[in-house]
């Protein structure tokens, strides 16, 4: 089997690693991006018998806030370590940093020790969604990293599906600490996997961190989560918190643009903005994770007050939207690695996106099963087209020396996409549910919905049949709003899509990537 070498950055040949290593590491560097996308999804689950256990209803929130604020903080550092001082040193980091983080959260005695070790955790989840990508970036060429696409997209359907289940399972069985312990076991095999088995070339960057940027980073993308985490819940859009938010954020987000004109080694290098493509593939990567995180908020909801599923099996409940998602990302990633052609996709990708919100927008109280699965597979097949295009895409408009910069900016702008898309979807959502509750159910109805306009199961067993059918009703109309938006937000995505210049992939047949990378790029040439 013949080996390949790759070009670095600084001229010197290394050894790519055998296809068989290859696909060993891929499956170490999954099971990192599996335990950063279970977590949430186990630990929401187990939420009610830890506050049960712990006290401290009222700091419920910051259990997840915390962990999504170190997180989306620490993404754009974590890729420029990696490209300063090596990527293999600062994967490993994060991962014992995010293992330290779930053993201490599960040895937590309190709600505030709880809050501070899921922030020392969301630090170290921080660099493993990063690291799995940009170490993606270095290993596989973008020509042929398409193969690998439906794995990643299985990995994502994997945990929005069994995270619930396995949560709920833990905690019934074991206790909800071990919603924390069961990532030790799990984090070792990848450590150990990783240590092992990849091999990168080691990097001692001259400069120093961008300490200044990163401080003024981490206010402004701070200052933005927790304006989109509170705002309409803690607090109202219009006062004084939020408004000093705002503008905290605005400001350390100007002072970061201009920070970064003269730092020597920049957090975010502003020059890789001027490639089209990555620009583009930035807004796309915003609308998607806005749209999708939506998606997966109400659908669940939907299918329980309305349809009547079970609350127990909430991820089973998106498995026609996951299949389609996982297939699609298969077949768009063996096309694009046989032909070298992606431009198609996001396109195609935006309009099966608009056509499936704007369906699922449709879905009333006496919408069935079936049909809803049915627009969740229109939804899914246009997440498909775009979940990982968009970071082979944005990987391949940078030098290789900006390949973590590059993969940490497209996973922020996800996450920032996903932070609007869960406060404006649910913003609108509770105002048309407690407004259509205030005129259907008339004032008992505007007292339910006040401080939440989401029952759980309980609650609506409870309720009297009038008042139960008003609140479908509610639910049915909040959805079709929040959906509405999501179609009308989705256009963005196509209009960013249509203006994608279709430039070859690194690692095409011969000659076809060196006269499309960018000028300093890293290529793999055959033996």
């Amino acid at each position: 089997m013949a080996q390949t070498e790759k070009v670095a950055d600084r001229g010197e040949r290394v050894k790519q690693p055998q296809p068989r290593s290859v696909r060993v590491v891929l499956m170490a560097l999954m099971i990192a991006m599996l335990l950063a996308m279970l977590d949430n999804m186990i630990v929401g689950t187990a939420m009610p018998t830890i506050v049960g256990d712990l006290g401290g209803i009222e700091h419920l929130s910051w259990v997840v806030t915390a962990y999504t604020l170190a997180t989306a903080a620490s993404t754009p550092i974590w890729g420029k370590v990696g490209d300063m001082y090596g990527r293999k040193g600062a994967f490993l980091t994060s991962i014992v940093i995010f293992l330290i983080g779930s053993a201490l959260s599960g040895m937590a005695q309190g709600m505030t020790e709880l809050i501070a070790f899921r922030a020392v955790q969301g630090l170290g989840a921080g660099g493993l969604m990063v690291g799995v990508m940009a170490i993606i970036g270095d290993l596989i060429p973008p020509r042929e990293r398409g193969k690998y696409q439906g794995m990643m997209a299985g990995v994502m359907a994997l945990a929005m599906i069994g995270g619930p289940l396995v949560g709920g399972t833990i905690t019934d069985h074991l206790g909800w600490r071990w919603t924390f312990y069961i990532n030790l076991p799990i984090g070792a095999v990848a450590l150990v996997m990783i240590t092992a088995v990849l091999h990168l070339p080691k990097k001692r960057s001259g400069g120093s961190i961008d300490y200044l940027g990163a401080a003024l980073l981490t206010v402004g993308i701070t200052s933005i989560v927790l304006v989109t985490t509170w705002g309409g819940s803690e607090y109202a859009w219009g006062s004084a918190v939020i408004m000093e938010l705002i503008g905290l954020g605005v400001a350390a987000l100007v002072g970061f643009v201009f920070s970064q004109t003269k730092a020597a080694e920049p957090i975010l290098p502003l020059h890789i903005f001027r490639s089209r493509n990555f620009t583009l593939m930035s807004v796309i990567g915003f609308i998607t994770g806005f749209v999708m995180f939506g998606a997966v908020l109400f659908l669940p909801l939907y299918q329980q007050s309305v349809q009547g599923a079970s609350a127990t099996n909430s991820g089973l409940l998106l498995l026609p939207m996951l299949l389609s998602m996982m297939v699609v990302s298969l077949v768009a990633g063996r096309v694009t690695t046989s032909t070298g052609k992606y431009k198609v996709f996001p396109v195609v990708g935006s309009v099966l996106m608009i056509g499936g919100l704007f369906l699922l927008s449709q879905m009333d109280t006496g919408t069935s099963r079936f049909m809803s699965g049915v627009y969740m597979a229109v939804l899914g097949a246009g997440m498909g087209c775009l979940m990982q295009i968009t970071m082979l895409v944005t990987q391949n408009s940078v030098e290789m020396k900006d390949i973590g910069v590059a993969s940490s900016s497209a996973t922020l702008f996800r996450t920032l996409g996903s932070s609007f898309g869960v406060a404006i979807m649910g913003a609108l959502f509770n105002n048309k549910v407690q407004d259509v509750m205030a005129e259907r159910a008339g004032a008992l109805g505007g007292r339910m919905t006040e401080k939440s306009a989401q029952l759980d199961a309980a609650s609506l067993a409870k309720l009297p049949t009038p008042v139960r059918e008003a609140y479908e009703f509610a639910v049915s109309s909040g959805t079709h709003v929040a959906f509405l938006l999501g179609s009308v937000v989705a256009v963005v995505a196509l209009i960013a899509s249509v203006f994608i210049k279709e430039v070859a992939l690194r690692g095409g047949p011969s000659g076809q990537e060196r006269e499309a990378a960018p000028s300093g790029d890293a290529v793999a040439e055959p033996v």
